[in-house]
């Protein structure tokens, strides 16, 4: 298949769980390139990915060297050297006429609320470290032009071998329990789906604020238990944690920026299709 030369890609983070999943759906089609921090034999043999410590390396001689028409920032760490990172971001495509930004963002930005879920125009508000990161890195990048800026707000990520997927793999090796919100509502979405969602946002040159999360909400128990018995024939331990008297939502729903209806799921499909 000919590559489409519309974009040059470069995404920060490829070798994380997310980064990689995008790489692999965009490189058939766009010459995509990535950064990875740990040095990894299968990493330092791609000749597109460059090693790229955010703590200690200067992204501009990476960004030289590639010349992106669009960047994706899947970068996970320190927060205060990864501010300064996307700081060198925001410089450097507002310097360059033909560069876009997608950031991925979370459901975090709306952590402070509880009472309902949220959409794309909703005033971010967080309580916690994590939210308020993303929400000073949405700012950031919400200075640029409009069509210069795409921002997904993910809630949980889930795939075969996700992080989350894995530690709940190792609680059911280990035999130990496994923490349960029975209050929290929440909605969830696959890597799949999400990089999918975003193949279709940058073939179509979208732009503005994506909520790609599934369609209907769960309980996160109720997704949880479902998800372990998919995972695994054992009885498993479990914990069930209250952070509140009341159920409280953590969710991200679409109202202005409907994706079609292809690209959206449900979260049994999520279960489903996992394994």
């Amino acid at each position: 298949m000919a590559l489409l030369q519309k974009h040059r890609i470069l995404i920060l983070g490829v070798s994380g769980f997310l980064g990689n999943a995008i790489y692999k759906e965009l490189c058939p089609y766009y010459s995509t390139f990535g950064t990875y921090r740990t040095p990894l034999l299968a990493f330092e043999n791609n000749k597109q990915f460059y090693q790229y410590d955010f703590e200690e390396d200067d992204i501009f001689e990476i960004l030289d060297a590639v010349k992106p028409t669009l960047i994706i920032s899947a970068l996970r760490g320190d927060f205060s050297a990864q501010l300064t990172a996307h700081k060198h971001l925001f410089e450097y495509i507002s310097l360059k006429k033909k560069c876009k930004m997608v950031f991925l963002s979370s459901a975090n930005v709306f952590d402070a609320y509880s009472k309902y879920p949220s959409y794309e125009n909703d005033t971010t508000l967080s309580n916690s470290i994590y939210g308020h990161f993303k929400i000073r890195l949405e700012q950031l990048f919400l200075k640029l032009p409009s069509k210069k800026i795409a921002i997904l707000r993910l809630p949980m990520v889930f795939g075969a071998q996700s992080p989350r997927v894995n530690e709940l793999k190792l609680h059911l090796e280990l035999d130990a329990p496994i923490e349960l919100f029975p209050n929290l509502i929440m909605n969830v979405i696959s890597d799949q789906k999400v990089t999918q969602q975003l193949h279709y946002i940058i073939n179509r040159n979208k732009y503005g604020i994506f909520h790609v999360g599934s369609k209907d909400l769960v309980h996160h128990d109720d997704f949880i238990k479902d998800l372990v018995s998919k995972i695994s024939a054992k009885n498993p331990k479990f914990k069930l944690v209250y952070t509140t008297n009341d159920e409280r939502y953590l969710a991200v729903l679409p109202k202005e920026n409907k994706l079609p209806k292809h690209l959206q799921m449900y979260s049994l499909e999520l279960l489903d299709n996992m394994f």
